[in-house]
């Protein structure tokens, strides 16, 4: 019974060694759609629940900590910003920095 499983184990494994050799390489991940993606459709819906956030605690009169949570939503709209330009001008700045081309 043991010699017959080993057999068995044997041709499969015999049978799958050529399947695994021909491995098709993997896809590559369209990172430009999912950036435009997020632009495009995720972002302004996440401004528009900020805003009825900021407009909700107004009517509140809780306006210390609509300025509060602005403050914040704009600095991190700056460091998105930042990031941003950093992505399109980051090879430019290396270049300048370590004279590099």
């Amino acid at each position: 019974m043991i010699v017959s499983t080993l057999a068995h184990l044997a041709v499969l494994a015999t049978d799958a060694a050529p399947a695994l050799a021909q491995q098709e390489p993997p896809e590559i991940i369209n990172t430009t759609g999912i950036v435009d993606f997020i632009a495009t459709k995720v972002t302004p819906i996440l401004l528009a629940i900020l805003g009825v956030i900021f407009i909700s605690r107004a009517g509140k009169g809780e306006m210390s900590k609509v300025l509060t949570s602005s403050a914040i939503a704009i600095v991190g709209l700056a460091f998105i910003v930042g990031a941003g330009a950093l992505f399109f001008l980051g090879e430019g700045l290396v270049n300048l920095i370590f004279g590099t081309n």
